[in-house]
């Protein structure tokens, strides 16, 4: 989908005509980085389209846990300016190889916790409540091991533990190649890990990847109470039948059924637009694009 500036121009003018219906029901915001890794520039790209909420992952080219506290105050400063809030701080907690329980592996995790500790301190600086998190990887080609769950889960738990300590809620976000990849991966996480401060950032898109018909199939195995997040885009199968991204509405993710399911369990988390397919003029326009295709999809909420 090629937009003219004409449309691109007609995208804002739904964000203004949504802006006190649709965009007040539902939270939406986009991944800043997928914007411009300054905070300021995509400060003022989410207020040309009168969104309020931001999901943060780098600033200046950095990830945001790898930023010295000062910078992330910066960043405060620069959000709160442009009345932006944090729907959720993205951080790579636990987005790591499982660990082995050996003396190496117990170092390995060590820095996990301290990647913790240091994600929740800044999630207080940003006003972030949540944090999105992970429950661990295996590498490309290879099938996650059922043995290794039970360990998974005990180590999610105790994440989830530390983090109510601090007041943060924890949402892990199924996503590819991760033990917790599809809605029912994510259901059985949901089930072992009970925390009242745990849930879910649901990536249907993601969810794609692993053949399932991520909703309404793999949705309907999750218990909507538990998801704290939400990321929207669009998908659509290659020659060679594998999932790649495109722009909302370009795709086969049936994000405005999505949608409507969710706010129909009375769903009262965050939505973000998480970009992620490839624009000929730069990652802006590709949000531009995409945000374009979602507010036509949000319209007819």
């Amino acid at each position: 989908m090629n937009y003219t500036r004409r449309q691109l121009l007609m995208a804002t003018a739904i964000a203004s005509r949504l802006s006190a219906m649709e965009l007040s029901k539902l939270k939406l915001g986009v991944t800043t980085d997928e914007i411009d890794e300054d905070p300021a520039v995509a400060s003022k790209f989410l207020r040309e389209f009168n969104l309020n909420y931001a999901e943060v992952r780098n600033i200046w080219g950095k990830y945001n846990t790898a930023q010295p506290i000062e910078r992330v105050k910066e960043a405060h400063a620069i959000f709160e300016e442009n009345k932006i809030k944090l729907s959720i701080l993205g951080t790579g907690f636990f987005k790591v190889p499982l660990p082995p329980d050996t003396a190496e592996g117990r170092v390995a995790l060590d820095k996990q916790w301290e990647l913790l500790d240091g994600a929740m301190e800044r999630a207080k600086i940003l006003g972030a409540d949540k944090m999105r998190v992970f429950a661990f990887t295996f590498k490309n080609g290879e099938k996650p091991e059922k043995s290794a769950y039970p360990r998974i889960y005990e180590l999610v738990t105790e994440a989830a533990r530390r983090a109510k300590a601090k007041g943060i809620r924890l949402a892990v976000e199924n996503v590819g190649s991760s033990y917790v990849w599809s809605g029912a991966d994510s259901a059985d996480l949901l089930k072992a890990v009970k925390a009242d401060n745990f849930g879910l950032t649901w990536d249907p898109n993601n969810a794609a990847e692993t053949g399932e018909q991520s909703f309404p199939d793999g949705y309907k195995k999750l218990d909507p109470a538990r998801i704290m997040h939400v990321h929207l885009r669009d998908y659509k199968h290659n020659a060679a039948g594998k999932v790649e991204w495109t722009a909302v509405g370009d795709g086969e993710m049936d994000n405005l059924g999505q949608i409507r399911a969710l706010l129909k369990a009375g769903f009262k988390g965050t939505f973000t637009l998480e970009t992620h397919y490839k624009h000929p003029q730069g990652k802006a326009m590709a949000s531009r694009t995409s945000l374009t295709g979602l507010l036509k999809v949000i319209e007819k909420v």
